[in-house]
């Protein structure tokens, strides 16, 4: 285990999560649930098995300072920001980079920043699992038993057999991109097909050598970088990171390795809150199934969700609303399109309002 590294990106914006997420306070940030924010949760799950010592973090230039003062115990020189956003794949191609310069023998494990699991202590059972399986020179990933036919999800194909909940390793046939809603539910009767959660782990130089392999115009650039430790290293960074490839790790690898394995997860709780509406699903409701970070009192008002801080708020006749109120602004949403806020970032943007992003 003292090669076991892990890599949390958090450099995404969470715009399904406006108001409340912002450029400077993004998603992976806020205290949705409990005392911890999402990316201190994160952490804190992986803690019994990679020490923060050993924790890296990539994110943006917006969110590096608050990322360093709620994970105080991780070194400031491993809380990196790339930039430009490029994607997964150069991403953690460059962290990958990073840890083989360090240690050669370096496996590394790549987490989001912005899940919930529930169950901590079995989902490091298979975390361990898939460490364990990298080491013989696989990449591993893990797969999340679907509970309905999602079109939002990437999936992995195990073949027949494979077993809910083994810590054996199963061969992954495919990676299947999100999927209309019919194939979704063909997806979700076979019970062959599992969430893509992006988990993923490999030694080092085996992901080095894929992208050698796979997306060599990227990876010749990250090797022309020089040591972490040199102090031309941010220098050359800025010079060639914005020439790597804007893709996915699942486009450049994953879906053209063949040493590609998996573990098919039982329950872990795992949710990767993935808008205002996978909140309200996860926190607990009234008799009338209203929702709330707020003092609220209601009448004839049912499905509602309200994070209005310290504001009593008042529902009269309100079906299925979500109410998300900050200082400067505030969200009133069909809890159905929940996954659509992100559209109103872009019509902010788009009058550039800045000050709102």
């Amino acid at each position: 285990m003292s090669h076991y590294y892990g890599l949390i990106l958090a450099g995404g914006r969470g715009t399904r999560f406006w108001p409340r997420s912002r450029r400077a306070s993004a998603k992976q940030v806020l205290t949705i649930f409990g005392e911890r924010s999402l990316i201190q949760s994160t952490a804190d799950r992986l803690a019994p098995l990679i020490p923060p010592e050993r924790l890296w973090v990539l994110t943006n230039e917006h969110l590096r300072e608050e990322i360093q003062r709620q994970l105080p115990t991780i070194p400031r020189r491993q809380i990196l920001t790339e930039p430009v956003q490029r994607n997964t794949a150069p991403a953690i191609g460059l962290a990958a980079h990073i840890l083989n310069s360090l240690d050669p023998d370096a496996m590394m494990g790549v987490f989001p920043s912005d899940h919930v699991i529930a169950k901590p202590r079995r989902y490091l059972q298979f975390a361990r699992a898939a460490f364990r399986a990298a080491a013989g020179g696989n990449i591993a990933v893990l797969g999340i038993a679907p509970r309905w036919a999602e079109t939002g999800y990437g999936y992995i194909e195990f073949p027949r057999g494979a077993q809910p909940g083994s810590l054996a390793p199963a061969r992954v046939l495919s990676f299947r991109e999100k999927p209309d809603a019919r194939t979704a539910a063909r997806y979700l009767a076979t019970k062959r097909f599992y969430w893509n959660a992006g988990m993923f782990f490999w030694r080092t130089e085996v992901l080095l050598n894929a992208l050698r392999r796979h997306l060599p115009k990227t990876a010749t650039l990250l090797a022309s970088l020089p040591r972490f430790t040199d102090r031309h290293f941010a220098a050359k960074l800025n010079e060639v990171f914005p020439r790597c490839e804007n893709i996915s790790i699942d486009y450049a690898v994953l879906e053209h390795a063949e040493n590609v394995v998996g573990f098919p997860c039982d329950e872990i709780g795992w949710n990767d809150v993935g808008s205002w509406n996978a909140v309200y699903e996860l926190v607990a409701r009234d008799r009338e199934g209203n929702a709330a970070r707020s003092v609220v009192i209601s009448a004839e008002s049912t499905g509602n969700y309200v994070d209005a801080g310290n504001k009593l708020v008042a529902l009269l006749g309100a079906k299925n609303l979500i109410v998300v109120d900050t200082p400067d602004a505030l969200l009133i949403a069909d809890r159905g399109r929940a996954q659509k806020v992100g559209d109103i970032v872009k019509l902010l943007e788009q009058n550039r309002r800045h000050d709102l992003l």
